[in-house]
């Protein structure tokens, strides 16, 4: 299991899994590929993730990056920051900056899987 992960993001996580979302069980190359193209301000550190991932993988398991998917990306939430904003007649109201952690898990695809793969 090749996994790599970025703590504190500073973005929600709800808007960090639009991005999740759509590398989820692709191929590395394309995820990578996609990823260059998204408009989404979530896609540079999801990108930066599954290429350290990818590292990983070379250095730690020997294994081409042409055999690796993405086998799962989590995004959960990390911790909230409180902030206040001042309001009307010397109130204040709480204000939460979310961050997200990010972890990807890529695995090597086999024979099983591009088989799958072909048929849809």
């Amino acid at each position: 299991m090749i996994t790599a992960s970025l703590n504190n993001y500073r973005q929600s996580p709800r808007k960090v899994r639009l991005v999740a979302d759509f590398v989820r069980g692709k191929k590395v190359e394309r995820a990578l590929a996609t990823l260059g193209f998204f408009s989404k301000a979530a896609a540079s550190p999801v990108k930066s993730v599954i290429e350290s991932a990818i590292a990983n993988a070379g250095e730690n398991f020997k294994v081409a990056k042409d055999k690796l998917f993405v086998k799962e990306i989590r995004v959960d939430a990390g911790p909230t920051l409180k902030r206040l904003m001042p309001r009307a007649r010397g109130t204040a109201n709480r204000i939460k900056k979310r961050t997200s952690r990010i972890t990807v898990i890529l695995d090597e695809q086999n024979d099983l899987l591009k088989a799958n793969e072909a048929k849809s």
